[in-house]
């Protein structure tokens, strides 16, 4: 049956008067027909248009077997909103205004409550209001919203002269002003924008709010038909204010979106704006992008939607400075001022003096920008010169890039940091950054397929950027004061933010992007003459960006030789000054919820241990026999000022391992030592307080070792619902355990209630001393997001062999009750905790274990390690398909 054909639905609703199951089947039937209908190359406007018509058929049948009885028939039926616009999707609500000619009386108010659950009933999700020509008046002053939904109403069915004067009371002549309308809308984007983080660049963009989306293409038909009365975009084309190019982009764009949301109704069977990932695997194979490996139909998928939103947002910024200008400044304003011989500055925005400009002198692309640095005054380029920049990419040749004149040019725009990421994501906007450095093309509106990279690949670049010039911004000198201080100290800091341009510009290669990106550094340090040194530096600090980020997190950092080893990586103080900061700002531009001050605290723990390994000499290995005496003694002086005998605290201390003092500051012992001294009981001591390094907690045990003890504490822990950070197990001599565990509650945050410390506190112990087992809740409902992402677990083993430990690595999904799963497999093998470090990127846990047998020694059965890591994949790989 032809979608376009609607006699079927007019012979149905004829038959069906007001029985509400033919009609509601009729409904139905239209919609599938639609769903059927579409294809990823299909013509969405036609699609939503025909909805919009099946639609107005139906309320036509319903309204007059409603009110059709009405001797004096006030009622004139209005689509408003995008109902009114004929952009009705298969799930979108319907806009309805009942307009009146007077108030109603009571028979008029019980039609109307009839015919709007008549409509519920047959199945159309209809969103209604009821007003009189003095209301539409009254209301349409006083919010721009409303006043915006009715501006886009058209009449269905009703008294024809009632809505011509509903048209004449609320045109711009009574009220809302093309200027007054225009601030209104554009105050209302700015706020709606800031909604979504100022970006659409992040994991779940929604296709209709988001920037670069669909209600960014909707403002500017507002403000045209407030000003000119325009019906369609198209005559935007015949006021000047675009090329027809850019109007069939605009278009294209919008198409995309309308297809793009159109499946994701289909595929949901709701209103539903955001591509979660949920659905986006689907959406990939239904518009036709092939699986291959890495999720890259997803990815490309994805890419080609944010790289449409790219260019809506800049036909956005173009087409609504250029009504403002027209509609406000043209009236109001008309300041100028030369900046140069190619440019001046009109009401706050740069114009190009002649169409010739870039053609005259191509050096100009980067001038332009140069020139609105650290002028906040600038608004921007003006849209005719943003068109000609788009018009004149093709002279970004070879020749260009290799001009010395140009080069130094952007180099001199890189050592001026004032207004830097301003005008880099301008220039990554028009297109000029992907032109200028061929490489970063490949990384526009490139996303990666999990939960720990929040935004795109050149948005985190340019992030990474802007969080590398706040370290030397004062007014965000609170945030990272140590950053700061750094910062001011270096050298060159534009070889930093090369670092930060560079350090991920070889993302989705398929090859190491480290490695390839030090050597796209290399190319452009050569290609601008950079000298030999600085040549290193750059490049060093590219292939080596996440090593400083992998140490703190993955390893051992308070063993000396981990530090010594990472040390001698990097070379120099200077490296690491550059290094510390470039890891610190990458880790924050990743993803907003995976910062922390605990990550803060272990990198500048790293900073500090390293600083003063390369300042002693890294041809030096470190003295262990002499740290341990070290802390030790410093640990004694401490409590000895206490009540306690110095030989009573070196007898306890005595029983402690050599291990021990090695991995903790003398003030750590101290407390711990205190602890233990001040507990006259037999029972189980557990400390806690806040730690004196992050914003976590700190929990101390000291109980009797059992092969059940890790095991209880982080069963305990997980039935709070506690984020384990950091685990550090030993055992005395005596069979004591000093552990010590780092916690954060689930928002990420230290403990601060008093009452929720003491009831952890008090059933830790009950769990230690009454040796009761934990009621666990690990069936907790698996977060959303990660039920989207399915890969196997991954694990290795390797030796410690100078502490005398296996290392066991585990890569696997996240999941309620992960680590408590963990234990329990690990103390039913008979095996020891020594040691834990957890880090969770977004949806993947990356969880590091120091195990040891019965005897506190390495594992070197083969093949207990097998059955572990059997055990371990068999069980949460299980668990992740269920």
């Amino acid at each position: 049956m032809p979608l376009t054909s609607l006699e079927w639905l007019d012979e149905t609703l004829v038959n069906a008067g007001t029985e509400i199951k033919p009609i509601a089947e009729a409904l139905k039937k239209a919609t599938d027909l639609l769903y059927e209908s579409f294809t990823p190359e299909s013509t969405a406007d036609l699609l939503v248009r025909q909805r919009s018509r099946f639609v107005d058929r139906i309320l036509i049948h319903c309204y007059r077997h409603f009110m059709g009885d009405l001797q004096n028939n006030i009622i004139t039926l209005l689509a408003v909103g995008g109902y009114g616009r004929d952009e009705l999707l298969p799930a979108s609500d319907i806009d309805l205004m009942l307009l009146l000619s007077k108030k109603p009386d009571k028979q008029h108010e019980e039609k109307i409550s009839a015919f709007l659950t008549f409509l519920w009933d047959i199945g159309l999700e209809v969103g209604a209001s009821v007003r009189t020509l003095k209301d539409c008046v009254q209301e349409g002053k006083n919010d721009v919203t409303v006043i915006t939904n009715m501006i886009e109403s058209r009449l269905i069915t009703g008294d024809k002269k009632l809505y011509e004067k509903y048209k004449t009371a609320i045109s711009p002549k009574k009220m809302w002003s093309s200027r007054d309308f225009l601030l209104a809308k554009l105050e209302e984007q700015k706020n709606r924008h800031l909604r979504y983080n100022d970006t659409a660049y992040n994991l779940e963009p929604n296709v209709k709010e988001g920037p670069g989306g669909l209600r960014d293409i909707q403002i500017i038909g507002w403000v045209a038909k407030r000003h000119y009365g325009a019906r369609n975009l198209k005559e935007l084309v015949d006021h000047g204010f675009f090329t027809e190019q850019e109007y069939q982009a605009l278009i294209d764009g919008q198409t995309h979106l309308w297809r793009v949301r159109f499946a994701l109704h289909r595929l949901t069977g709701r209103r539903e704006d955001r591509l979660l990932f949920d659905y986006q695997k689907q959406l990939a194979e239904c518009f036709g992008f092939e699986a291959g490996d890495n999720n890259q139909a997803i990815e490309q998928f994805m890419q080609k939607y944010y790289r449409t939103i790219m260019e809506l947002e800049r036909l956005n910024e173009m087409l609504l400075q250029l009504l403002n200008q027209e509609i406000v400044y043209k009236r109001f304003f008309n300041k100028s001022e030369k900046l140069n011989d190619d440019f001046k500055l009109h009401n706050s925005y740069v114009e190009a003096i002649n169409d010739q400009v870039f053609i005259n002198n191509p050096s100009a692309m980067i001038e332009i920008f140069m020139l609105m640095q650290g002028r906040p005054d600038i608004h921007g380029p003006h849209a005719a010169t943003i068109r000609l920049i788009r018009e004149s990419l093709h002279l970004i040749n070879d020749e260009f890039r290799s001009d010395p004149k140009i080069n130094e040019l952007f180099m001199k725009f890189i050592r001026k940091p004032i207004g830097i990421i301003h005008q880099l994501r301008r220039m990554n906007s028009y297109g000029v950054l992907a032109a200028y450095i061929p490489a970063f093309e490949k990384i526009v509106g490139r996303m990666q397929y999990d939960l720990f990279h929040a935004y795109t690949v050149d948005q985190h670049t340019l992030f990474v950027i802007r969080n590398l010039r706040r370290f030397s911004v004062e007014e965000h000198q609170h945030e990272f004061p140590h950053c700061n201080t750094i910062h001011d100290e270096l050298e060159k800091p534009e070889l930093l933010y090369l670092a930060g341009l560079f350090h991920d510009i070889a993302k989705g290669r398929g090859g190491d992007h480290s490695v390839e990106g030090a050597e796209d550094a290399e190319h452009f340090c050569l290609q601008h003459a950079m000298n030999r040194k600085d040549t290193r530096v750059l490049s060093q600090l590219v292939r080596m960006h996440l090593l400083m980020s992998t140490t703190a997190q993955r390893k051992d950092i308070s063993d000396p030789d981990v530090v010594h080893e990472f040390a001698r990586q990097v070379g120099s103080e200077s490296m690491l000054d550059y290094l510390y900061l470039l890891t610190v700002a990458d880790i924050r531009a990743t993803n907003p919820k995976q910062w922390n001050n605990w990550k803060g605290s272990l990198l500048y723990e790293l900073y500090q241990s390293t600083k003063k390994a390369l300042r002693q000499g890294i041809e030096l290995s470190p003295d262990i026999d002499e740290i341990i005496n070290v802390n030790k003694e410093a640990a004694c002086d401490i409590i000895s000022q206490s009540s306690y005998k110095r030989e009573d605290i070196e007898r306890l201390c005595d029983e402690f391992p050599g291990d021990y003092f090695l991995h903790h500051k003398a003030e750590e012992i101290s407390w711990h030592v205190s602890a233990i001294m001040d507990n006259k009981s037999k029972s189980s001591v557990v400390n806690i307080r806040q730690s004196v390094h992050s914003k976590a907690t700190e929990i101390f045990i000291h109980t009797i070792d059992t092969e059940h003890v890790f095991g209880r504490v982080v069963g305990v822990l997980s039935s709070f619902n506690l984020d384990i950070l950091h685990a550090d197990i030993y055992t005395t001599r005596d069979n004591q355990t000093l552990d010590t565990f780092i916690i954060q509650d689930s928002n990420r945050e230290p403990l601060s209630e008093t009452h929720d410390i003491e009831v952890i506190q008090s059933t830790l112990l009950k769990a230690l001393d009454c040796h009761e087992k934990p009621e666990v809740n690990i069936s907790q409902r698996m977060p959303r997001q990660l039920k989207s992402f399915n890969s196997p677990t991954q694990i290795e083993f390797s030796q410690d062999i100078l502490n005398h430990r296996t290392i066991l690595e585990i890569t696997t999904v996240d999941q309620p009750g992960l680590l408590y799963i963990l234990s329990e497999i690990i103390t039913e093998m008979q095996l020891q905790v020594s040691h834990a470090k957890i880090a969770t990127l977004g949806e993947r846990v990356e969880d590091i274990f120091y195990l040891t047998d019965d005897q506190h020694q390495a594992i070197r059965d083969n093949q207990l390690l097998l059955k572990l890591e059997q055990k371990i994949i068999a069980t949460l790989d299980k668990d992740q398909t269920a």
